[in-house]
């Protein structure tokens, strides 16, 4: 069975306050904000990355910490690492891929981001493996 699915659509994350959730997503990472849709009777911001979406929903707690994160794709990961540190943004380096340069960051309520370059496609043929 299959369900038709044509792509990868939006994600969905968590913030506590969406004043400090703007200035780091809007200000440090320079997304674009979008306008939601108007029958949204909550709190929720838009942004637009590429043809797809990031969303961020006000909750009173924020998610749990984890290994679970989004991926941001850059053009430059060695500028956009020497400018999360020029501004405060701690940075965690991690498994090498081949053909890939990429760090994580966190955002203000401990979301996971990966920023990440492919230098040379991943060809899952070629480079990965299936778990049984």
């Amino acid at each position: 069975m299959s369900l038709g699915i044509e792509g990868f659509d939006h994600l969905t994350v968590i913030v506590t306050d969406m004043a400090r959730a703007r200035a780091f997503y809007g200000g440090i990472l320079g997304l674009q904000e979008i306008g939601r849709p108007k029958s949204f009777e909550f709190q929720a911001v838009w942004y637009q990355i590429g043809d797809r979406q990031l969303h961020l929903l006000v909750k009173p707690a924020p998610d749990t910490m984890g290994q679970r994160h989004f991926a941001l794709r850059v053009a430059d990961v060695s500028a956009a690492r020497e400018q999360c540190i020029a501004q405060g943004l701690p940075t965690a380096e991690t498994t090498l891929i081949p053909g890939a340069d990429r760090f994580f960051i966190r955002d203000p309520d401990g979301n996971r981001i990966e920023i990440i370059r492919w230098n040379v496609p991943y060809d899952p043929a070629r480079d990965g493996v299936l778990d049984s």
